[in-house]
């Protein structure tokens, strides 16, 4: 990268918004290819020690969204449809973006040959994730050449690679809109661009956004409610692209999120979940203010919201004063998303997770003694660059140790830009699978046992729906996150209720309604 363009990157203030720049009409005369090369010199690819600095920024907070006057009702008599990939805080991110449409007049729609805009909200995870998006872009084509004025878009964390965005640029020139994580609360003004341009429209900003308050929402019912705490990651484990994805971490103030809550708690929802890439980091940045995770989880605990639940947490930033809080209980239920990654401190080491395999454990086993009903699950992650059989034994060793009540695992996955990427890996794609099966056998092993346990309990569920499987029966979860399915009136949907475990499976359990349960439903 030339002196010119680094200097634009370090400012880190403008967006790399080709619309607005200075190029524009020369860059309307050129081919794709030289969009691209101009986007390739004008983009932050990641970089560690950039990445670092940034902590030092200071995060603006901003209430004053609003949808501007020329293009209220920009969407009256149109459709839209997002589609959503990877974790909970895409599936957010979604929900704010939905808001932004019907604020706008749009109305949703399940059907793409409806649909006036299609929006892909990608994750940048795992290979398998970005595969999957580029397939649908694929398949998106033939519709957009049927329906010219359809405008399909990417959003989210692939949007925030320079690789992606390079491909989308030279190989899918039917995508009219490509925009990143920090660029949201711009999508009015994005629209309006790609409706009324004849040329593709890109925005992708380097430097995290600021904290927007009074983004509107379209909630996926009215049950169970995702509440975004704060934003980005400063862990900077060497094989996750969040940090530069996502952005440095960005709490949102304590009174925001209790304001959120409680008007939660006054529509009637039965359960939250506070989000966060690193969720109990939180309030870490808010300066000159002692307030964290478990000042916030006490002040939630007084709310009249039948269940709290939080994700995705560190085990390095899980303190003391946190796990004291959880004890206390309430609507603070017992379940602990607690990933390991790996059981090997070599490996955990190179992955830069900072906390030792001993470490790991005396916290473990501190939340069980706390919390002696809880049900733990994890992250693991096998095959990472030279990982021997002996280090993926020690990773079997402490699943064993820890029973798990479930986890997500996975081969690892290179993701371009990371340091982890450059790392020589001589372990082969064989053994790679052939390890993640024999840690699958484990962990399905302890999920079924810790479900046997289970037989004969009374336990609450709060029925969220019915089967995937049988429309007839209707399924939620306990307070510990194990699924329930039990036959009874869809009337009980959205309502906390008695089940007794009949049955233990693997993933599930099958209950029955308390016989005074279901004669107070006849």
């Amino acid at each position: 990268m030339d002196e010119k363009h680094r200097n634009i990157h370090n400012q880190a203030v403008e967006p790399t918004d080709l619309k607005s720049d200075k190029n524009l009409e020369r860059l309307k005369k050129k081919t794709s290819a030289d969009f691209a090369k101009y986007f390739e010199q004008t983009y932050m690819p990641p970089n560690l020690k950039e990445a670092r600095r940034r902590r030092k920024n200071t995060t603006q907070y901003v209430d004053d969204f609003g949808i501007p006057e020329d293009i209220q009702n920009i969407g009256a008599g149109r459709k839209f449809l997002i589609r959503t990939y990877g974790c909970q805080m895409n599936e957010h991110d979604t929900e704010v973006m939905a808001g932004i449409f019907e604020e706008l007049g749009y109305e949703a729609t399940e059907h793409e040959e409806e649909a006036d805009v299609i929006l892909l909200n990608t994750c940048a995870i795992r290979e398998n994730a970005e595969n999957k998006v580029f397939g649908e872009i694929g398949h998106l084509k033939p519709l957009k050449q049927e329906k010219p004025d359809l405008i399909v878009g990417v959003c989210g964390c692939m949007a925030q690679e320079e690789a992606v965005v390079n491909r989308i640029l030279q190989k899918h020139q039917h995508v009219d809109l490509i925009f990143g994580t920090h660029n949201i609360h711009r999508l009015p003004q994005l629209l309006k661009e790609a409706m009324f341009s004849k040329e593709m429209v890109m925005e992708v900003w380097s430097k995290e956004g600021d904290v927007i308050e009074n983004l509107p929402k379209a909630r996926k019912g009215n049950i169970r409610a995702w509440v975004n705490i704060m934003y980005g990651c400063d862990k900077f484990c060497t094989y996750c692209i969040v940090p530069y994805t996502r952005g440095k971490e960005r709490s949102r103030q304590p009174a925001e999120v209790i304001h959120e809550v409680r008007d939660l708690a006054r529509r009637g929802y039965k359960e939250i979940t506070l989000l966060g890439q690193n969720v109990n980091a939180y309030g870490k940045d808010l300066e000159g203010n002692p307030y964290r995770l478990s000042h916030l989880m006490d002040e939630i605990r007084k709310i009249d919201i039948p269940r709290v639940r939080f994700t995705t947490s560190h085990p390095w930033d899980f303190t003391d004063d946190l796990i004291e809080v959880l004890a206390k209980g309430g609507n603070l239920v017992e379940h602990i998303h607690l990933p390991v990654q790996s059981g090997n401190n070599a490996i955990l080491k190179i992955m830069g997770r900072n906390y030792t395999r001993e470490s790991y454990l005396e916290l473990f086993h501190k939340l069980k003694k706390a919390i002696p009903h809880a049900s733990f699950t994890t992250d693991i992650i096998v095959g990472y660059p030279n990982e021997t059989e002996e280090q993926f034994q020690e990773t079997l060793s402490l699943v064993e140790e820890c029973e798990f009540d479930g986890a997500y695992t996975f081969i690892y996955s290179p993701r371009p830009g990371t340091p982890a990427a450059r790392m020589e890996d001589n372990v082969s794609m064989d053994v790679k699978k052939e390890r993640l099966q024999r840690l699958n056998t484990v962990v399905n092993h302890f999920m079924a046992e810790s479900n046997q346990k289970m037989l004969d309990e009374v336990v609450d569920v709060l029925v969220e729906g019915v089967s995937k499987k049988n429309d007839e029966v209707l399924s939620g979860h306990t307070r510990t996150n194990k699924v329930v399915n039990f036959k009874g009136p869809k009337s009980l949907i959205g309502k906390l209720v008695q089940v007794r475990i009949t049955g233990a499976k693997t993933w599930s359990l099958d209950g029955e309604l308390l016989k005074e349960v279901e004669a107070m439903v006849q």
